[in-house]
């Protein structure tokens, strides 16, 4: 007989996993990226992103309890258009968001190790994405339980930083009016283009839905999980944003590679060793997240049918499917050596918003045919409409700036 994926994730662990992947991702490594794109507008492109991100959550939460499969995605493609095709298509850009977002996490990494020790950025991507692809076999359990540690010390990352920085709020009453858009056409390209970035950080929650087979309960954990993990996320990175731009000058925040160090050397006067070593945490969190996630996509798609029959094999010892992510490990290794970080973040979340987009039409047609299953949970029709406009704007306000230059 088959071995088959273990069915082990407690509601604990895939919120953790949820969060693991959200918090490394962007805050800890992007923050300054946005501040370079938004300027004072910073908080504001970032409470843009996740008001565009929540309503695509509350999409992937409801179809996540209709169909709890792994290659979440390419399934609720499949079921609302029946077409292989483009189920298909789905699956690989989801994987793609996988490798390219992994690959953008592991750029920052080596921005933070620079604060202990000058290695080459070469040989530090080579060690850490191979080890992690090792994690990644190891077994589900072990890599939640692991996810869980570190993203416990992201966490307390965050809140130390806002500990640090937050005697800088008192100063809010009277700057928050300059860090809020006029009408002016400029302003609002500047939040656009720097939400845009900013909805990199938010980047994961999709990530849940691709360990469903693998989540005890899924059909009521994971939608619970991807929502506690978005109102949480926004809160720190709203907060934590402020706080930047309130404690550091934006000079300093604006383009720094690792800029909540910067942010604790700046306001304590001492070396940021404490707040660098969490940051690796983080981004290493992220990472391997995203690798977990790229493999159980091409998992699912093998065992659809729709993806070579080898790449939806389960090793019997580990049960986890060890050729899907031995080859996702290789090509996010190979990203992250060829692609700069800003690029990265770019592409990742032009694919992503694509993907939302035509997540939030299935999402539509779907409810079309069976507006309430049972045991199920249930969003009003004006989510995924607004999820879909919201998404499919974004798309074309960035091709368009790519194309006007």
């Amino acid at each position: 007989m088959a071995a088959t994926l273990k069915r082990s994730l407690s509601p604990f662990l895939i919120t953790f996993y949820g969060l693991g992947t959200i918090l490394g991702a962007g805050i800890y490594v992007l923050v300054g990226e946005v501040a370079a794109t938004a300027g004072l507008y910073t908080p504001f492109a970032f409470l843009i992103a996740s008001f565009i991100a929540a309503f695509s959550a509350f999409s992937f939460a409801e179809l996540s309890s209709r169909f709890p499969k792994s290659a979440g995605e390419a399934l609720y493609i499949q079921k609302a258009f029946g077409s292989r095709l483009f189920s298909t298509a789905i699956g690989v850009m989801v994987i793609a968001i996988g490798v390219v977002s992994a690959a953008t996490i592991s750029r920052g990494f080596t921005g933070y190790l620079h604060v202990f020790i000058g290695a080459p950025d070469w040989l530090v991507l080579c060690v850490l994405i191979v080890s992690l692809g090792l994690v990644a076999c190891w077994g589900i359990s072990e890599s939640a339980i692991t996810i869980a540690l570190m993203t416990s010390i992201e966490l307390f990352g965050l809140l130390y930083i806002l500990w640090v920085g937050g005697d800088s709020l008192v100063e809010l009453p009277a700057r928050l009016p300059e860090m809020i858009p006029s009408w002016e056409i400029t302003n609002w390209a500047m939040v656009s283009s720097g939400a845009f970035l900013a909805f990199y950080a938010y980047i994961g929650f999709e990530d849940m839905v691709n360990v469903a087979e693998e989540v005890r309960n899924p059909q009521t954990n994971i939608p619970l999980a991807i929502i506690s993990c978005l109102l949480i996320t926004s809160f720190l990175y709203i907060a934590v944003a402020l706080v930047a731009m309130l404690a550091l000058p934006l000079e300093k925040l604006a383009g720094s590679n690792a800029p909540l160090a910067h942010l604790y050397q700046y306001k304590t006067g001492r070396p940021p060793t404490l707040i660098a070593l969490v940051s690796l945490f983080a981004v290493t969190n992220g990472a391997l997240v995203q690798i977990i996630m790229g493999a159980r996509v091409l998992y699912g798609l093998s065992s659809q049918g729709w993806l070579p029959e080898p790449l939806g094999r389960v090793n019997s010892r580990t049960r986890t499917p060890l050729r899907a992510t031995l080859l996702l490990t290789t090509v996010i290794l190979v990203m992250a050596l060829w692609l700069p970080l800003v690029t990265l973040a770019r592409l990742t979340s032009l694919v992503t918003l694509a993907v939302f987009t035509c997540i939030n039409l299935a999402l539509i047609v779907i409810k079309g045919r069976e507006p309430r299953p049972e045991d199920s949970m249930i969003v009003p029709i004006w989510v995924p409409w607004i999820g879909f406009l919201l998404s499919c704007t974004m798309v074309l306000l960035e091709i368009s700036r790519k194309v006007l230059g």
